[in-house]
């Protein structure tokens, strides 16, 4: 593993060990060659007509790591973008500079021409309908089809312009303006929002154990508090969010105590009265051997459109809400909320605030036949489920202060009970 060798008489006086700290190396003792004089230190060289600071000529070098910081090197950049929203709004950038792709140039070149004569289109119908509602003789088809012209050159006028699409992407829309809301509306219905809302709510038979039919018009979004965590001695420390729901997942009792925030994107900009609805579906009914519905909340004459504050503020609560309670020994139920528009957009309309014992057995069709509510012309919609566990006992207990009822399947007959009721091994 190692190899020796001889070593000549020129070597014999230098030293043979060499310990772990670098030694200065000393002359041997016998040898007659003086050792080399210590080299001077060379002084930096002075330009003439240069004046020097003797105060940071004094100064000692600085290390690589602050020179570093100062290029920029050591600098901690955030590993995490800010969110884009009203708070924290942006403008919209180019992605390519401008000369770097002259096909990407062009293109939008294109686009703001075409953008310029739609908007010199619209300028010219929209004179056209002045002289049109100053003209008395004029025909009001004639009149309806140039506000529908008006209100399309109004989208197209902008709909292809990036710095539109971007702000629509990313929670900057002007509901003001007709574009924003067009391109709004096409997300939610062509974007999977709407088609899982009603994929659930056809699969868990809410259309038609509750309503004949139903047709939504604006996005609904309900938020409850995040589940309680699993640890119990966290829950009374732990200060819960409200997250948003997916359309019907299972959620505990526990996060549904409070009422719910309801978050709106309406698409039409003038106000409209709607009517909120909160139901369970699957309330037992031992008498008849069926379901029953029961009224959680209620809320008349909302009026929403597209400039509505979000999430929706109910200063006064029509009927006061009620917690779900899934009975115990019972399947999962099955929760509603509704958003219902009004017959009229302006007048409201007067209902009583019904009773604790007029919940139970609260019959949808006959209330909106009642009061000319049609769900299947617009409106809101969305559900949810749940099943028992000990929160249900404690809102028996504390909200409706009734004792909770217990439900299971009748026991079987057994065939074997005089047998077993007779005396053994006596004669």
């Amino acid at each position: 593993m190692f190899s020796f060798r001889r070593v000549g008489r020129a070597y014999a006086g230098l030293p043979r060990v060499r310990g772990n700290a670098t030694l200065q190396s000393t002359p041997a003792p016998n040898s007659d060659i003086p050792p080399p004089p210590p080299p001077e230190a060379k002084r930096p060289e002075v330009k003439q007509g240069a004046k020097e600071n003797s105060a940071t000529a004094a100064e000692p070098a600085k290390p690589a790591e602050e020179s570093d910081k100062k290029a920029g090197r050591g600098r901690k950049y955030p590993s995490k973008r800010p969110l884009i929203n009203l708070e924290h709004p942006r403008q919209w950038n180019r992605p390519v500079a401008a000369g770097a792709l002259p096909v990407y140039d062009y293109a939008l070149a294109y686009i703001k021409r075409d953008a310029k004569s739609r908007r010199d289109e619209l300028e010219q119908y929209k004179t056209l309908l002045q002289k049109a509602e100053n003209t008395p003789d004029f025909v009001p088809k004639d009149l309806e089809k140039l506000k529908e012209k008006i209100s399309i050159l109004e989208v197209q006028s902008a709909i292809n312009l990036p710095s539109v699409r971007w702000k629509a992407r990313n929670g900057l829309a002007d509901m003001t303006l007709p574009v924003y809301r067009y391109l709004l509306e096409q997300r939610w219905r062509e974007e999977g929002a709407l088609d899982l809302l009603m994929e659930r709510i056809h699969q868990m038979n809410v259309v038609p154990d509750l309503l004949p039919s139903l047709h939504p018009s604006f996005d609904l979004r309900v938020n409850f508090p995040e589940p309680p965590p699993e640890n119990i001695a966290l829950r009374s420390r732990t200060k819960r969010k409200y997250q948003k729901i997916e359309p019907g997942v299972f959620l505990l009792p526990e996060q549904t105590r409070k009422p719910p925030m309801l978050y709106t994107t309406v698409f039409h900009p003038e106000p409209k009265l709607y009517t909120l609805l909160m139901l369970d579906l699957d309330v037992p009914d031992p008498e008849n051997q069926t379901f029953q519905t029961y009224l959680h909340w209620m809320q008349p004459n909302i009026s929403l459109s597209a400039f509505s504050k979000s999430p929706i503020p109910l200063p006064t609560t029509h009927t006061r809400y009620v917690p779900p309670h899934p009975q115990k020994g019972t399947p999962y139920h099955r929760y509603v909320l509704l958003l219902v528009p009004q017959p009229s957009e302006t007048e409201r309309i007067s209902v009583p605030v019904p009773t604790d014992e007029q919940r139970l057995g609260f019959n949808y069709r006959e209330f909106a036949e009642k009061y000319s509510l049609d769900a299947s012309k617009g409106g809101a919609a969305f559900m949810w489920r749940e099943v028992w566990d000990e929160t249900v006992s404690k809102i028996y207990k504390d909200v409706l202060k009734t004792e909770e009822p217990v439900y299971g399947r009748a026991p079987r007959p057994d065939r074997y009970a005089e047998v077993k009721q007779a005396k053994k091994y006596t004669l």
